[in-house]
């Protein structure tokens, strides 16, 4: 964890990184309460408990159309999931990598599917989403997930440093020319969230390749700036290291990505 924060704030001393450490562990274990909240907590309680700008999404639904929306590990995704799926007059899917632990595994499932969510398996989504082609969707996406196959992503300048993203979720919504949203998840304070979504584009076909990931990136990196500790740093984010082998993969400036490499 220390590492990642010494990646994304080398400006900060060791004091401040330290800071947001504590605040992320409160932060991080508020999550997991939360999220086993979710078992229990009512429909009229969630939106008590969480607001939303979400027009824009609505907006897109009146035209007639379905919709990608992408977000990253910001708490609490997991309110944020059942709280869209209540709010949004979209079938809302999400993309799902079944856990290790069964157990836990069959919770997390149960908590993501109790207020409507429909959930497709990451690893075979062409086909998943077969059913719903024709229907009206919201597809939520985790984009900032380390890649598998670091040449099947886009190498993006992320916190000044080259970091690799998914290919998937962009070149999803090129293929079907969908409008794309982003969500900001922001925590106003202590079991209270917000819920921001702005358009990133109207026609992702119409975007040059890897300009939709590293608008979203850097909009992402926006929001995790304005509150680091509410970003889910005890994942190693950087553990993939640029290689001039990835040059034809790479979005932006490549003097910038090569001379950040870590």
């Amino acid at each position: 964890m220390f590492k990642n924060l010494s990646i994304a704030f080398p400006e900060k001393t060791q004091a401040e990184r330290k800071i947001i450490a504590r605040q992320f562990y409160r932060h991080f274990w508020d999550n997991w309460i939360e999220t086993l909240k979710l078992l229990s907590i009512s429909e009229k309680q969630l939106r008590k408990h969480v607001t939303a700008n979400t027009t824009i999404l609505e907006n897109i639904y009146k035209s007639g159309r379905s919709c990608h929306v992408l977000l990253g590990h910001q708490f609490n995704w997991e309110w944020g999931n059942a709280f869209v799926t209540v709010q949004s007059p979209y079938t809302l899917l999400g993309a799902y990598s079944p856990l290790t632990n069964k157990i836990l595994d069959r919770l997390m499932l149960y908590v993501r599917r109790r207020f409507g969510s429909i959930l497709l398996p990451y690893n075979d989504m062409r086909r998943a989403m077969l059913p719903y082609r024709n229907k009206q969707y919201l597809l939520a996406l985790m984009a900032d997930q380390s890649p598998y196959n670091l040449r099947k992503s886009y190498w993006i300048n992320f916190f000044d440093t080259a970091t690799a993203f998914l290919q998937g979720p962009e070149r999803g919504a090129r293929l079907g020319n969908m409008p794309v949203v982003f969500v900001a998840l922001s925590k106003p304070g202590r079991g209270r969230y917000h819920i921001e979504a702005s358009l990133l584009t109207d026609n992702a076909a119409n975007m040059a390749e890897g300009e939709l990931t590293k608008k979203y990136a850097l909009l992402l990196e926006t929001n995790i700036r304005r509150n680091p500790s509410v970003y889910l740093w005890s994942h190693k984010r950087w553990k993939h290291v640029w290689k001039d082998g990835y040059k034809k993969l790479e979005v932006g400036t490549r003097e910038k990505l090569m001379s950040n490499t870590n």
